[in-house]
């Protein structure tokens, strides 16, 4: 499986180089898909099959306007299958209304899979044009990981996209928020020790379930003031959404482990703030347990992905004010390498008055789209902050 190479943030030039060979190498491999399905009909032509064993999806409207949208999606446990039958939806939808074509893979793997979703993603836009014809542009969407993988493509190989736009993206070095989360986990066996499996080695099969999360939220409501610090270390409103993560993020460590072939993570410099006094945080770091992570599952983690900030191409990054999942401070770090790139002139931040992961409308996602575009065509650069409310005309 071509995969980025495994490389330290001191080769970022050789990481990107190589990373976009094995996406070409993948393109060679890969020229046609496995048993196409095509369906025709007034809402245009859909077709999906199989590159290189990671589904696809091709949607283009009646009124194609020669334009493209490679989108990337998130964070999914299992790889993504499409069905030639079912309509179009998502966040795909306000650019398909907007007469984009639209390509997407499913990739050929579930969890953190950068390393297959890059390259199968280029694979299957160099099928798009070889079959349908170059593009006039070319843009890139991307929803949550997807967001990331925008940011990706953009310092690869900007040369071939207009831009790209980031949904509520985990943009950044992944060993950050990835090691946030492990760090968050740690701190909650110390204070609710026994709820989940060991953190090293989570076991590869763990699975989420509502049943942990219904496990999670009784033993909050029995210790309220260990609860209490443990959403004001976190952030996070409400003991649900704190019983999700601590779920979800469990699943988070044992993929990466799995993929790393060993434990990437560490805590052992982590100091812990936040919970609500200092006798309290004197307390944590006193007593929460401390992880070494391995050196090359460590490499792993650093490779998949580290970025530079170097997007060669203007990326839009649109994202609500609390976030349980990827908190809207993830990117603070990537718009400080962007800064240190000299391309602060290609990104900017907005964001909406919504909670929730990616809870953003069509409506939001169409309006910060035509932003990007109209970026793109030598129009003004979008003011970061608040999504600006929609022109009357």
């Amino acid at each position: 499986m071509p995969s980025l190479p495994k490389r330290l943030p001191g080769s970022c030039c050789r990481l990107l180089a190589a990373a976009l060979c094995c996406a070409s190498a993948a393109v060679g491999i890969a020229q046609k898909p496995v048993a196409p399905e095509t369906l025709k009909g007034p809402q245009g032509t859909t077709e999906v099959g199989l590159i290189d064993g990671a589904a696809y999806r091709i949607d283009i409207p009646p009124d194609w306007n020669h334009n493209l949208i490679v989108y990337y999606h998130g964070y999914a446990e299992n790889s993504v299958s499409y069905h030639i039958a079912e309509k179009l939806t998502g966040r795909p939808q306000p650019m398909l209304d907007r007469h984009y074509a639209i390509v997407e893979s499913g990739y050929s793997e579930g969890g953190w899979a950068l390393q297959q979703a890059y390259p199968e993603t280029e694979a299957l836009r160099r099928y798009f044009v070889k079959k349908f014809g170059q593009p006039k542009e070319t843009y890139l969407v991307g929803t949550s990981m997807g967001g990331m993988l925008v940011a990706i493509s953009l310092e690869i190989d900007a040369q071939g996209y207009m831009g790209g736009l980031d949904l509520c993206g985990s943009v950044g070095p992944s060993y950050v928020s990835m090691d946030r989360r492990f760090a968050q986990r740690a701190a909650f066996d110390r204070y609710f020790p026994g709820i989940f499996p060991p953190l090293v080695m989570t076991p590869p099969d763990y699975e989420q379930s509502s049943a942990m999360r219904d496990k999670v939220l009784a033993a909050l409501k029995a210790n309220p003031i260990a609860a209490t610090s443990m959403r004001a270390l976190t952030g996070l409103h409400n003991d649900p959404d704190l019983a999700w993560d601590m779920d979800y993020f469990t699943f988070n460590i044992a993929d990466l482990q799995k993929r790393a072939r060993g434990n990437p993570f560490d805590n052992r410099n982590t100091l812990y703030t936040g919970t609500g006094g200092s006798a309290s945080d004197y307390d944590l770091n006193d007593k929460v347990r401390r992880y070494a992570s391995n050196p090359l599952a460590r490499a792993y983690l650093i490779a998949h992905y580290t970025p530079n900030g170097h997007l060669g191409k203007p990326m839009l990054a649109l994202h609500t004010l609390y976030d349980p999942i990827v908190p809207p401070n993830t990117l603070t770090l990537y718009t400080n390498m962007i800064l240190a790139a000299g391309e602060s002139r290609h990104f900017v931040q907005q964001y909406v008055h919504r909670e929730g992961h990616c809870n953003i409308t069509d409506e939001e996602v169409g309006r910060a789209f035509d932003e990007l575009v109209a970026w793109t065509h030598n129009g003004p650069q979008p003011t970061a902050g608040l999504l600006p409310e929609p022109q009357l005309r």
